[in-house]
């Protein structure tokens, strides 16, 4: 009886023990598939900016404000006529801006109340669809200073018109690339990728073509006309 009864209890405790293992079993599996897998996928394309703006100054120092004001008026229309004899016709006259030099003491060591002379700067900005002309402009005006007019701060800015669709084709290709590595890695394991659990899109990155930098906040360089448009997507996969 005694025996019967042992054989019982090991029976019994063989049963719970499969049990267990079945419903670990099914732990462990369910426990995989709800696990993902991280990854970062990139894309990017080489465009041409199609607009470009020239931006610079007209500089000018005399004795008054009055004075200083008269000379660009008579400089302004020498410039406007040197950008249409390039080729381009939509110019802007920004609003001026100037100040007063005060003479310096050289005893004392500050500066006196005694006027100088006044600096006025007129701000202009030239606008083509032709990047190259703009491109040619922005090295070539520097030669109105042979006829007396002092051009500074001179410096050209490059733009892309299709950069939004761009965006959204690079993070369809971000996306893919993703999911390409995501499988590769998954490969040596015997494992594969399930569906999308997150997306998160990365900053852009519009640079110079060859160049290598990254920021966290994003690069939108516009300095140059051929530019590198870089794409990033952080995307979890489901494992199965």
């Amino acid at each position: 009886m005694l025996e019967k009864l042992e054989k019982f209890q090991i029976t019994i405790l063989a049963l719970i023990l499969a049990f267990g293992f079945i419903i670990g079993a099914k732990i462990v599996t369910s426990g995989l598939a709800q696990d993902g897998v991280t990854v970062t996928g990139s894309a990017y394309e080489i465009v041409k900016s199609d607009s470009g703006k020239l931006n610079f100054e007209i500089s000018v120092q005399a004795k008054t404000k009055a004075e200083a004001h008269k000379i660009v008026k008579k400089q302004l229309p020498e410039v406007e006529k040197y950008l249409k004899d390039k080729g381009i016709t939509d110019i802007d006259i920004k609003n001026y801006h100037g100040y007063y030099n005060y003479k310096y003491n050289s005893v004392s060591g500050n500066y006196t109340n005694e006027v100088e002379n006044y600096k006025l700067t007129q701000p202009v900005e030239a606008a083509s669809k032709n990047v190259n002309l703009i491109k040619e402009v922005s090295v070539d005006i520097q030669n109105l200073l042979d006829k007396g007019i002092d051009i500074t701060d001179s410096h050209a800015d490059y733009f892309y018109s299709g950069l939004a669709d761009l965006k959204i084709k690079l993070l369809q290709a971000a996306t893919v690339d993703a999911k390409k590595r995501a499988a590769a890695m998954l490969k040596a394991n015997n494992n594969s990728i399930s569906k999308i659990q997150s997306v998160k899109m990365g900053v852009f990155q519009i640079t110079d073509v060859d160049s290598t930098n990254v920021s966290d906040m994003g690069i939108n360089d516009t300095s140059t006309i051929d530019k590198k448009v870089t794409a990033v997507a952080n995307v979890v996969f489901k494992i199965r």
